[in-house]
């Protein structure tokens, strides 16, 4: 026979009462592996490996969370996991573990081939996405991608006799939105922000390709942010966004960094 507060026999010590009396924001599992399938674009699926984190609040006066009932969770919902089931998984994190809160984070590599500008070749890149997803009184969720790409100096251009210093740069942005928004969209803005996106496959013309038109399109970060600011205010799907782009210097012993936030629903 189990009783209250014990599993056949055995005291339940996460559930007994706490004397501190301290709440706690977040309690849960990090950094689970689990395959994640996304339909792509183009009509396909693309199956890749995600790292979750799991957490609930756990209230002043409860020991601990049942972090076994996490992975019981995930595993239902895994058969397979799939976008449409994150905010579900959240919900049943929360009711399960009988929490005011839940929040769960999936981090994973996205793959799109992407052909090179001049001469076609075909070459995969990858990008870094998350989802994450909460469950309270209402639920959230955000969708966020990162992209890599080049800017050039637009006061190294201009001060210099020939040349000007370029690097690469990592631009992100992470989006609440309504219906359905692709990771290629955003990829795309990301990379028309930049002064030229980077390829995995480059010949030599793709190469005088990419490097003159990063030349003719120079941007300080403060530029790369306040374009992609602008597009994402034109596109009606997205309702809030929080942007930032890292600029890795190449004549600099530090990064160059620029971030935006906006709630478009705030008028």
């Amino acid at each position: 026979m189990v009783t209250s507060g014990t599993r056949a026999g055995m005291p339940d010590v996460q559930a007994s009462r706490d004397r501190r009396n301290i709440a706690i924001d977040k309690v849960g599992v990090k950094n689970v592996t689990c395959p994640i399938t996304l339909r792509t674009r183009d009509g396909g699926q693309q199956t890749t490996v995600a790292s979750v984190n799991m957490f609930v609040s756990l209230p002043h006066h409860q020991k601990g969370t049942h972090m076994s009932r996490f992975l019981e969770v995930l595993n239902e919902y895994a058969h397979p996991l799939t976008p449409d089931c994150i905010p579900l998984l959240a919900r049943a994190i929360k009711q399960r573990l009988e929490a005011e809160h839940a929040h769960l984070e999936l981090s994973f590599p996205y793959f799109i081939e992407k052909k090179a500008p001049v001469t076609g070749s075909p070459g995969l890149m990858d990008y870094k996405v998350s989802f994450s997803a909460e469950s309270n009184a209402a639920e959230d969720f955000v969708m966020s991608v990162k992209a890599p790409a080049a800017s050039l100096c637009p006061c190294s251009k201009e001060i210099s006799a020939y040349g000007a210093h370029n690097q690469r740069c990592e631009i992100e942005a992470a989006v609440r939105f309504e219906g359905s928004v692709w990771i290629e969209d955003l990829v795309e803005l990301l990379e028309g922000a930049a002064s030229s996106p980077v390829y995995a496959v480059l010949k030599r013309p793709d190469e005088k390709f990419v490097t003159e038109a990063a030349y003719d399109n120079p941007k300080f970060v403060e530029d790369i942010v306040r374009d992609l600011a602008l597009s994402l205010e034109a596109e009606d799907r997205v309702k809030w966004y929080s942007i930032n782009s890292e600029n890795f210097e190449s004549i600099h012993n530090h990064n160059a960094y620029a971030q935006i936030t906006r709630d478009k629903r705030a008028g």
